[in-house]
């Protein structure tokens, strides 16, 4: 597996922070971010965001949040994560 560096959060104190990658080989977006708090992970949940998709979240998965001033970074890492797949697609 091989990640490729998009951002991190301009304002991190250089402890843990939340961090966009591409995955080169799939090309996905990984996230490392704070683990969303017991209210947001309820609302997430409980509610049925799609007609007849079962409302929970997996045990698998996680609810994380991205601060709000990462967007450009994160909208970087969709625009790289797209043109890496294109140029997959393309071979």
């Amino acid at each position: 597996m091989t990640l490729r560096f998009v951002g991190i959060d301009p304002n991190t104190g250089g402890e843990g922070s939340p961090t966009v990658w591409v995955e080169e080989e799939s090309s996905d977006l990984i996230f490392q971010g704070e683990e969303a708090d017991a209210l947001l992970k309820t609302e997430v949940g409980s509610t049925q965001w799609v007609p007849g998709h079962r409302t929970g979240i997996p045990p698998h998965e996680r609810v994380i949040r991205i601060p709000a001033h990462m967007v450009s970074i994160v909208r970087e890492a969709c625009d790289a994560a797209e043109r890496a797949a294109e140029q997959r697609d393309v071979r």
